[in-house]
Protein backbone atom coordinates (compact mmCIF):
# COMPACT_ATOMS: atom_id res chain seq x y z
CA UNK A 1 0.00 0.00 0.00
CA UNK A 2 1.40 3.42 -0.97
CA UNK A 3 1.96 6.40 1.30
CA UNK A 4 -0.86 8.23 -0.50
CA UNK A 5 -3.32 5.47 0.42
CA UNK A 6 -2.17 5.61 4.06
CA UNK A 7 -2.20 9.41 4.32
CA UNK A 8 -4.27 10.78 1.43
CA UNK A 9 -4.61 14.18 3.10
CA UNK A 10 -0.83 14.92 3.17
CA UNK A 11 0.83 16.62 0.17
CA UNK A 12 4.18 15.34 -1.18
CA UNK A 13 5.87 18.59 -0.18
CA UNK A 14 4.98 21.78 1.66
CA UNK A 15 6.22 24.99 0.06
CA UNK A 16 8.13 27.41 2.26
CA UNK A 17 6.18 30.63 2.54
CA UNK A 18 8.14 32.73 5.08
CA UNK A 19 11.70 33.12 6.38
CA UNK A 20 10.62 31.66 9.73
CA UNK A 21 9.33 28.52 8.00
CA UNK A 22 12.56 28.25 6.03
CA UNK A 23 14.67 28.34 9.19
CA UNK A 24 12.34 25.85 10.89
CA UNK A 25 12.39 23.42 7.96
CA UNK A 26 16.18 23.72 7.47
CA UNK A 27 17.11 23.22 11.15
CA UNK A 28 18.41 19.70 10.60
CA UNK A 29 20.65 20.91 7.81
CA UNK A 30 22.07 23.77 9.89
CA UNK A 31 22.44 21.42 12.84
CA UNK A 32 24.36 18.98 10.69
CA UNK A 33 26.69 21.75 9.51
CA UNK A 34 27.23 22.93 13.07
CA UNK A 35 27.85 19.38 14.30
CA UNK A 36 30.38 18.75 11.53
CA UNK A 37 32.14 21.97 12.45
CA UNK A 38 32.28 20.94 16.10
CA UNK A 39 33.69 17.53 15.20
CA UNK A 40 36.36 19.16 13.06
CA UNK A 41 37.31 21.50 15.89
CA UNK A 42 37.51 18.55 18.28
CA UNK A 43 39.75 16.73 15.83
CA UNK A 44 42.07 19.72 15.69
CA UNK A 45 42.16 19.87 19.49
CA UNK A 46 43.11 16.18 19.67
CA UNK A 47 46.75 16.01 18.50
CA UNK A 48 46.74 12.22 18.20
CA UNK A 49 44.14 12.46 15.43
CA UNK A 50 46.63 14.52 13.40
CA UNK A 51 49.94 13.18 14.70
CA UNK A 52 49.83 9.46 15.61
CA UNK A 53 53.07 9.95 17.56
CA UNK A 54 51.63 12.59 19.89
CA UNK A 55 52.05 11.66 23.59
CA UNK A 56 49.29 9.43 24.96
CA UNK A 57 48.10 8.90 28.49
CA UNK A 58 49.34 5.58 30.00
CA UNK A 59 46.86 3.04 31.36
CA UNK A 60 48.09 3.72 34.91
CA UNK A 61 50.71 5.85 36.65
CA UNK A 62 54.09 4.98 35.12
CA UNK A 63 57.49 4.71 36.80
CA UNK A 64 59.40 5.22 33.54
CA UNK A 65 58.98 7.44 30.49
CA UNK A 66 61.59 5.91 28.20
CA UNK A 67 63.68 2.79 27.65
CA UNK A 68 67.31 2.23 26.66
CA UNK A 69 67.94 -1.37 25.64
CA UNK A 70 71.62 -2.35 25.70
CA UNK A 71 71.49 -5.35 23.37
CA UNK A 72 74.48 -7.69 23.71
CA UNK A 73 73.97 -9.60 20.46
CA UNK A 74 75.19 -13.17 20.15
CA UNK A 75 74.57 -14.34 23.69
CA UNK A 76 76.84 -13.36 26.62
CA UNK A 77 77.67 -16.20 28.99
CA UNK A 78 75.98 -15.97 32.36
CA UNK A 79 78.72 -18.11 33.96
CA UNK A 80 81.37 -15.57 32.90
CA UNK A 81 79.43 -12.42 33.86
CA UNK A 82 76.79 -12.31 36.61
CA UNK A 83 76.13 -15.93 37.69
CA UNK A 84 79.11 -17.58 39.45
CA UNK A 85 79.15 -21.40 39.45
CA UNK A 86 81.83 -22.88 41.76
CA UNK A 87 80.62 -26.43 41.11
CA UNK A 88 81.11 -25.95 37.37
CA UNK A 89 84.79 -25.26 38.03
CA UNK A 90 85.04 -28.35 40.25
CA UNK A 91 83.54 -30.50 37.46
CA UNK A 92 85.69 -28.96 34.72
CA UNK A 93 86.57 -31.59 32.11
CA UNK A 94 83.98 -34.09 33.32
CA UNK A 95 80.75 -35.30 31.74
CA UNK A 96 77.62 -33.52 32.90
CA UNK A 97 76.05 -35.47 35.80
CA UNK A 98 72.78 -37.13 34.78
CA UNK A 99 70.82 -35.49 37.61
CA UNK A 100 71.00 -32.12 35.82
CA UNK A 101 68.92 -33.46 32.93
CA UNK A 102 69.28 -33.04 29.18
CA UNK A 103 69.70 -30.00 26.95
CA UNK A 104 69.49 -29.50 23.20
CA UNK A 105 72.23 -27.53 21.51
CA UNK A 106 73.25 -26.53 18.01
CA UNK A 107 76.83 -27.72 18.02
CA UNK A 108 77.78 -29.30 21.38
CA UNK A 109 78.25 -33.05 20.94
CA UNK A 110 76.74 -35.70 23.20
CA UNK A 111 80.17 -36.56 24.64
CA UNK A 112 81.07 -32.92 25.46
CA UNK A 113 82.68 -32.14 28.81
CA UNK A 114 81.83 -29.35 31.23
CA UNK A 115 83.95 -26.21 30.95
CA UNK A 116 84.89 -24.22 34.03
CA UNK A 117 85.46 -20.48 33.89
CA UNK A 118 88.71 -18.58 34.34
CA UNK A 119 86.87 -15.50 35.54
CA UNK A 120 86.86 -14.48 39.19
CA UNK A 121 83.89 -13.00 41.05
CA UNK A 122 83.88 -10.43 43.83
CA UNK A 123 81.19 -8.82 45.96
CA UNK A 124 80.33 -5.20 45.13
CA UNK A 125 78.26 -2.38 46.52
CA UNK A 126 76.19 -2.27 49.67
CA UNK A 127 74.17 -5.16 48.26
CA UNK A 128 77.26 -7.37 48.02
CA UNK A 129 76.25 -8.82 44.66
CA UNK A 130 78.86 -10.96 42.93
CA UNK A 131 80.04 -9.69 39.54
CA UNK A 132 82.75 -11.05 37.25
CA UNK A 133 86.09 -9.33 36.74
CA UNK A 134 85.00 -8.85 33.12
CA UNK A 135 82.95 -5.88 34.35
CA UNK A 136 84.95 -3.85 36.91
CA UNK A 137 83.13 -0.63 35.92
CA UNK A 138 79.62 -2.04 35.73
CA UNK A 139 80.21 -3.69 39.11
CA UNK A 140 80.38 -0.22 40.71
CA UNK A 141 76.74 0.36 39.64
CA UNK A 142 75.40 -2.92 41.02
CA UNK A 143 73.28 -1.23 43.70
CA UNK A 144 71.16 0.30 40.92
CA UNK A 145 70.78 -3.00 39.05
CA UNK A 146 68.27 -5.81 39.48
CA UNK A 147 70.03 -8.89 38.11
CA UNK A 148 67.67 -11.56 36.78
CA UNK A 149 69.59 -14.86 36.74
CA UNK A 150 66.68 -17.04 35.64
CA UNK A 151 65.77 -15.85 32.14
CA UNK A 152 64.90 -18.35 29.41
CA UNK A 153 63.64 -18.45 25.82
CA UNK A 154 62.41 -20.98 23.29
CA UNK A 155 65.18 -21.16 20.68
CA UNK A 156 68.92 -21.83 20.43
CA UNK A 157 69.10 -20.32 16.93
CA UNK A 158 70.30 -16.71 16.74
CA UNK A 159 67.65 -15.40 14.35
CA UNK A 160 64.65 -17.02 16.05
CA UNK A 161 65.91 -16.07 19.53
CA UNK A 162 66.47 -12.46 18.42
CA UNK A 163 62.94 -12.28 17.01
CA UNK A 164 61.57 -13.61 20.29
CA UNK A 165 63.63 -11.17 22.36
CA UNK A 166 62.42 -8.17 20.39
CA UNK A 167 58.93 -9.18 19.23
CA UNK A 168 57.77 -12.07 21.42
CA UNK A 169 57.56 -14.36 18.35
CA UNK A 170 60.02 -16.87 16.90
CA UNK A 171 59.35 -15.79 13.32
CA UNK A 172 59.66 -12.40 11.61
CA UNK A 173 56.70 -10.17 10.88
CA UNK A 174 55.59 -9.09 14.36
CA UNK A 175 56.23 -5.61 15.79
CA UNK A 176 59.23 -5.05 18.02
CA UNK A 177 58.83 -3.87 21.60
CA UNK A 178 60.10 -0.43 20.55
CA UNK A 179 57.32 -0.15 17.99
CA UNK A 180 54.69 -1.44 20.45
CA UNK A 181 55.75 1.12 23.04
CA UNK A 182 55.66 4.06 20.63
CA UNK A 183 52.27 2.81 19.38
CA UNK A 184 51.03 2.79 22.97
CA UNK A 185 52.61 5.99 24.28
CA UNK A 186 53.63 8.10 21.30
CA UNK A 187 56.68 10.35 21.55
CA UNK A 188 57.53 13.27 23.79
CA UNK A 189 59.57 14.87 21.01
CA UNK A 190 58.20 16.29 17.75
CA UNK A 191 61.67 16.98 16.32
CA UNK A 192 63.37 13.62 16.87
CA UNK A 193 62.36 10.03 16.10
CA UNK A 194 60.30 8.26 18.74
CA UNK A 195 62.22 4.98 18.34
CA UNK A 196 65.93 4.75 17.46
CA UNK A 197 68.23 1.78 16.79
CA UNK A 198 72.00 2.26 16.85
CA UNK A 199 73.51 -0.89 15.31
CA UNK A 200 77.08 -2.07 15.67
CA UNK A 201 79.31 -0.88 12.79
CA UNK A 202 80.62 -4.42 12.23
CA UNK A 203 77.49 -5.39 10.31
CA UNK A 204 73.95 -6.76 10.35
CA UNK A 205 72.85 -9.50 12.73
CA UNK A 206 71.40 -12.95 11.86
CA UNK A 207 67.78 -11.80 12.31
CA UNK A 208 68.42 -8.66 10.27
CA UNK A 209 66.32 -5.51 10.43
CA UNK A 210 62.94 -7.33 10.79
CA UNK A 211 63.58 -7.84 14.51
CA UNK A 212 63.57 -4.05 15.02
CA UNK A 213 60.67 -3.09 12.74
CA UNK A 214 56.99 -2.28 13.20
CA UNK A 215 55.68 -5.52 11.63
CA UNK A 216 51.93 -5.24 11.02
CA UNK A 217 51.61 -1.95 12.93
CA UNK A 218 51.29 1.19 10.78
CA UNK A 219 54.60 2.26 9.24
CA UNK A 220 54.73 5.41 11.38
CA UNK A 221 55.94 3.21 14.27
CA UNK A 222 59.04 1.92 12.48
CA UNK A 223 62.48 2.66 13.99
CA UNK A 224 64.95 5.21 12.74
CA UNK A 225 68.21 3.36 12.07
CA UNK A 226 71.28 5.45 12.91
CA UNK A 227 74.55 4.94 11.07
CA UNK A 228 77.84 4.05 12.70
CA UNK A 229 80.60 6.63 13.02
CA UNK A 230 80.65 10.38 13.54
CA UNK A 231 77.60 11.08 11.32
CA UNK A 232 74.75 8.86 12.56
CA UNK A 233 72.22 10.79 10.43
CA UNK A 234 73.20 12.10 6.99
CA UNK A 235 72.11 15.37 5.36
CA UNK A 236 71.12 17.19 8.54
CA UNK A 237 72.68 20.40 7.26
CA UNK A 238 70.81 22.57 4.77
CA UNK A 239 72.29 22.53 1.24
CA UNK A 240 74.41 25.52 0.33
CA UNK A 241 72.26 28.44 -0.75
CA UNK A 242 69.05 27.02 0.76
CA UNK A 243 67.56 28.89 3.70
CA UNK A 244 65.32 27.46 6.39
CA UNK A 245 62.45 29.49 4.92
CA UNK A 246 63.07 27.95 1.48
CA UNK A 247 63.12 24.45 2.94
CA UNK A 248 59.88 25.10 4.87
CA UNK A 249 58.19 26.33 1.68
CA UNK A 250 59.29 23.15 -0.13
CA UNK A 251 57.96 21.01 2.71
CA UNK A 252 54.61 22.82 2.69
CA UNK A 253 54.32 22.31 -1.06
CA UNK A 254 55.08 18.58 -0.74
CA UNK A 255 52.55 18.23 2.07
CA UNK A 256 49.86 19.99 0.02
CA UNK A 257 50.45 17.58 -2.85
CA UNK A 258 50.47 14.60 -0.53
CA UNK A 259 47.27 15.67 1.24
CA UNK A 260 45.46 15.82 -2.08
CA UNK A 261 46.38 12.17 -2.72
CA UNK A 262 46.05 10.82 0.81
CA UNK A 263 43.63 7.99 1.48
CA UNK A 264 42.49 7.48 5.06
CA UNK A 265 43.83 3.94 5.46
CA UNK A 266 47.10 4.42 3.55
CA UNK A 267 49.50 4.00 6.50
CA UNK A 268 52.58 3.79 4.29
CA UNK A 269 51.79 7.11 2.60
CA UNK A 270 50.99 8.75 5.96
CA UNK A 271 54.32 7.55 7.35
CA UNK A 272 56.14 8.99 4.34
CA UNK A 273 54.44 12.35 4.88
CA UNK A 274 55.40 12.29 8.55
CA UNK A 275 59.02 11.48 7.63
CA UNK A 276 59.28 14.68 5.54
CA UNK A 277 58.01 16.73 8.45
CA UNK A 278 60.31 14.99 10.93
CA UNK A 279 63.31 15.41 8.63
CA UNK A 280 62.71 19.16 8.49
CA UNK A 281 62.44 19.44 12.26
CA UNK A 282 65.55 17.29 12.73
CA UNK A 283 67.54 19.76 10.61
CA UNK A 284 66.83 22.40 13.23
CA UNK A 285 67.34 20.41 16.45
CA UNK A 286 69.05 17.05 15.83
CA UNK A 287 72.51 18.46 14.95
CA UNK A 288 72.91 19.77 18.49
CA UNK A 289 71.74 16.48 20.02
CA UNK A 290 74.02 14.34 17.88
CA UNK A 291 77.05 16.61 18.16
CA UNK A 292 79.30 15.38 20.97
CA UNK A 293 82.03 17.99 20.47
CA UNK A 294 80.46 20.35 23.01
CA UNK A 295 80.35 17.74 25.76
CA UNK A 296 82.77 18.33 28.67
CA UNK A 297 85.90 16.21 28.59
CA UNK A 298 84.90 14.71 31.94
CA UNK A 299 81.70 13.37 30.35
CA UNK A 300 83.58 11.99 27.34
CA UNK A 301 86.01 10.24 29.69
CA UNK A 302 83.10 8.81 31.69
CA UNK A 303 81.95 6.95 28.55
CA UNK A 304 85.45 6.12 27.27
CA UNK A 305 85.06 8.34 24.20
CA UNK A 306 88.24 9.25 22.36
CA UNK A 307 90.12 6.09 23.22
CA UNK A 308 89.98 2.46 22.20
CA UNK A 309 88.36 0.04 22.52
CA UNK A 310 85.48 2.02 24.07
CA UNK A 311 85.15 4.97 21.67
CA UNK A 312 82.41 3.61 19.38
CA UNK A 313 80.12 2.06 21.98
CA UNK A 314 80.74 4.98 24.31
CA UNK A 315 79.62 7.45 21.64
CA UNK A 316 76.42 5.54 21.07
CA UNK A 317 75.68 5.27 24.80
CA UNK A 318 76.17 9.02 25.21
CA UNK A 319 73.86 9.67 22.26
CA UNK A 320 71.28 7.43 23.93
CA UNK A 321 71.41 9.63 27.03
CA UNK A 322 71.02 12.78 24.90
CA UNK A 323 68.08 11.26 23.02
CA UNK A 324 66.36 10.40 26.30
CA UNK A 325 66.78 14.00 27.44
CA UNK A 326 64.93 15.14 24.31
CA UNK A 327 61.97 12.79 24.77
CA UNK A 328 62.87 9.83 22.54
CA UNK A 329 60.79 6.93 23.80
CA UNK A 330 62.84 3.80 22.97
CA UNK A 331 66.53 3.49 22.05
CA UNK A 332 68.42 0.28 21.26
CA UNK A 333 72.23 0.34 21.45
CA UNK A 334 73.67 -2.83 19.91
CA UNK A 335 76.97 -4.43 20.90
CA UNK A 336 78.17 -6.95 18.33
CA UNK A 337 77.62 -7.07 14.59
CA UNK A 338 78.23 -9.33 11.64
CA UNK A 339 78.42 -13.00 12.50
CA UNK A 340 80.21 -15.39 14.83
CA UNK A 341 83.11 -14.04 16.82
CA UNK A 342 82.24 -10.42 16.00
CA UNK A 343 79.32 -10.80 18.43
CA UNK A 344 79.14 -12.25 21.95
CA UNK A 345 79.10 -15.61 20.15
CA UNK A 346 81.99 -17.48 21.71
CA UNK A 347 81.97 -20.85 19.94
CA UNK A 348 85.73 -21.29 19.69
CA UNK A 349 87.24 -19.38 22.63
CA UNK A 350 85.09 -17.98 25.43
CA UNK A 351 88.02 -16.15 27.02
CA UNK A 352 89.20 -14.28 23.94
CA UNK A 353 85.68 -13.39 22.84
CA UNK A 354 84.29 -12.18 26.16
CA UNK A 355 87.42 -10.28 27.21
CA UNK A 356 87.27 -8.37 23.91
CA UNK A 357 83.51 -7.72 23.94
CA UNK A 358 83.50 -6.70 27.61
CA UNK A 359 86.37 -4.28 26.97
CA UNK A 360 84.22 -2.53 24.35
CA UNK A 361 81.16 -2.13 26.58
CA UNK A 362 81.94 -2.23 30.31
CA UNK A 363 83.06 1.39 30.76
CA UNK A 364 80.43 2.90 28.40
CA UNK A 365 77.54 1.05 30.09
CA UNK A 366 78.72 2.11 33.54
CA UNK A 367 79.21 5.64 32.25
CA UNK A 368 75.65 5.70 30.93
CA UNK A 369 74.17 4.56 34.25
CA UNK A 370 76.23 7.09 36.22
CA UNK A 371 75.47 9.93 33.81
CA UNK A 372 71.73 9.21 33.84
CA UNK A 373 71.76 9.04 37.62
CA UNK A 374 73.62 12.29 38.25
CA UNK A 375 71.31 14.14 35.83
CA UNK A 376 68.18 12.78 37.49
CA UNK A 377 67.27 10.82 34.37
CA UNK A 378 67.69 7.31 35.79
CA UNK A 379 64.60 7.93 37.91
CA UNK A 380 62.31 7.61 34.87
CA UNK A 381 64.57 5.94 32.30
CA UNK A 382 64.48 2.14 32.27
CA UNK A 383 67.80 0.57 31.21
CA UNK A 384 67.73 -3.09 30.12
CA UNK A 385 70.86 -5.19 29.43
CA UNK A 386 71.00 -8.64 27.83
CA UNK A 387 71.26 -10.86 24.76
CA UNK A 388 69.08 -13.38 22.94
CA UNK A 389 70.35 -16.27 25.12
CA UNK A 390 73.33 -17.37 27.21
CA UNK A 391 76.11 -19.94 26.71
CA UNK A 392 76.34 -23.66 27.45
CA UNK A 393 78.04 -25.14 30.54
CA UNK A 394 79.64 -27.69 28.20
CA UNK A 395 82.66 -26.95 26.08
CA UNK A 396 82.46 -26.60 22.32
CA UNK A 397 85.70 -27.10 20.36
CA UNK A 398 87.64 -27.30 23.62
CA UNK A 399 87.56 -23.65 24.76
CA UNK A 400 84.23 -22.27 23.50
CA UNK A 401 80.59 -22.41 24.57
CA UNK A 402 77.49 -23.07 22.45
CA UNK A 403 74.17 -21.16 22.38
CA UNK A 404 72.05 -21.78 25.48
CA UNK A 405 68.41 -20.74 26.00
CA UNK A 406 67.43 -22.72 29.13
CA UNK A 407 68.86 -20.30 31.67
CA UNK A 408 70.79 -17.03 31.41
CA UNK A 409 71.07 -13.52 32.87
CA UNK A 410 69.62 -10.10 32.03
CA UNK A 411 69.45 -7.00 34.21
CA UNK A 412 67.36 -3.85 34.58
CA UNK A 413 68.10 -0.52 36.23
CA UNK A 414 66.27 2.77 36.73
CA UNK A 415 62.67 3.49 35.79
CA UNK A 416 61.31 2.43 39.18
CA UNK A 417 63.28 -0.84 39.33
CA UNK A 418 64.45 -1.86 42.81
CA UNK A 419 68.19 -2.18 42.39
CA UNK A 420 70.81 -3.97 44.45
CA UNK A 421 69.23 -7.40 44.25
CA UNK A 422 69.44 -10.74 42.47
CA UNK A 423 66.25 -12.46 41.33
CA UNK A 424 65.95 -16.13 40.37
CA UNK A 425 68.66 -18.72 39.89
CA UNK A 426 69.99 -21.38 37.56
CA UNK A 427 71.13 -24.77 38.83
CA UNK A 428 74.66 -25.34 40.17
CA UNK A 429 76.25 -25.68 36.75
CA UNK A 430 74.19 -22.97 35.00
CA UNK A 431 72.26 -25.40 32.81
CA UNK A 432 68.66 -24.51 33.60
CA UNK A 433 66.62 -21.76 35.30
CA UNK A 434 65.18 -23.48 38.38
CA UNK A 435 64.19 -20.68 40.77
CA UNK A 436 61.62 -18.10 39.60
CA UNK A 437 62.18 -18.68 35.89
CA UNK A 438 61.23 -15.74 33.66
CA UNK A 439 60.48 -15.98 29.96
CA UNK A 440 61.04 -13.17 27.45
CA UNK A 441 57.30 -12.40 27.65
CA UNK A 442 57.77 -11.73 31.39
CA UNK A 443 60.61 -9.34 30.59
CA UNK A 444 58.34 -7.60 28.07
CA UNK A 445 55.44 -7.35 30.50
CA UNK A 446 57.67 -5.88 33.20
CA UNK A 447 59.00 -3.25 30.77
CA UNK A 448 55.44 -2.34 29.75
CA UNK A 449 54.33 -2.18 33.38
CA UNK A 450 57.08 0.28 34.30
CA UNK A 451 55.87 2.49 31.44
CA UNK A 452 52.30 2.39 32.74
CA UNK A 453 51.03 0.04 30.04
CA UNK A 454 48.64 -2.86 30.62
CA UNK A 455 49.71 -5.73 28.34
CA UNK A 456 46.08 -6.68 27.76
CA UNK A 457 45.07 -3.19 26.65
CA UNK A 458 48.00 -2.63 24.30
CA UNK A 459 46.56 -4.52 21.34
CA UNK A 460 46.25 -4.19 17.57
CA UNK A 461 43.79 -6.03 15.29
CA UNK A 462 45.61 -8.32 12.85
CA UNK A 463 44.23 -11.24 10.82
CA UNK A 464 41.10 -11.53 12.91
CA UNK A 465 42.56 -11.29 16.40
CA UNK A 466 43.79 -8.60 18.76
CA UNK A 467 47.55 -9.10 18.91
CA UNK A 468 49.81 -7.94 21.73
CA UNK A 469 53.52 -7.88 22.48
CA UNK A 470 53.42 -10.59 25.14
CA UNK A 471 51.52 -13.07 22.89
CA UNK A 472 50.69 -15.44 25.76
CA UNK A 473 50.21 -13.41 28.90
CA UNK A 474 53.48 -12.43 30.57
CA UNK A 475 54.09 -12.44 34.32
CA UNK A 476 55.40 -9.43 36.21
CA UNK A 477 58.79 -9.76 37.85
CA UNK A 478 57.27 -8.46 41.05
CA UNK A 479 60.43 -8.68 43.14
CA UNK A 480 62.05 -5.84 41.21
CA UNK A 481 59.15 -3.37 40.76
Amino acid sequence: MSAEQHFPHLPHSIPTRTRREFIRDACCGFGGLAFASMLHAEELRNPSSINPLAPRIPHFTPKAKSVIFLFMSGGPSHMETFDPKPLLNELDGQKRPAEFGEAKYQFVQSDAKLLGTKRTFNHYGQSGIEVSDLFPHMATCVDDMAIIRSCYGDSVVHSAAEYELFTGRLTPGAPSMGSWITYGLGSESDSLPSYVVMPDPKGALPAGQPMYTQGYLPAIYQPTMFRAGDSPVLNLDLPEGVTLKDRKATLDFINDLNQSNLHQEDHEFSARMNSYDLAFKMQTEAPEVLDLSNEPQETLDLYGIGKEPTNDYGRRCLMARKLVEQGVRFTTVVSGGGTGNLMWDAHSDIEENHLRMAAHTDLPVAGLLKDLKRRGLLYDTLVVWGGEFGRSPEAEAGKGRDHHNLGFTMWMAGGGIKGGQVVGATDEIGLRAIEKPYHFRDIHNTILHQLGIDQNQLTYPHLGRDERLTFLEGKLIEDII
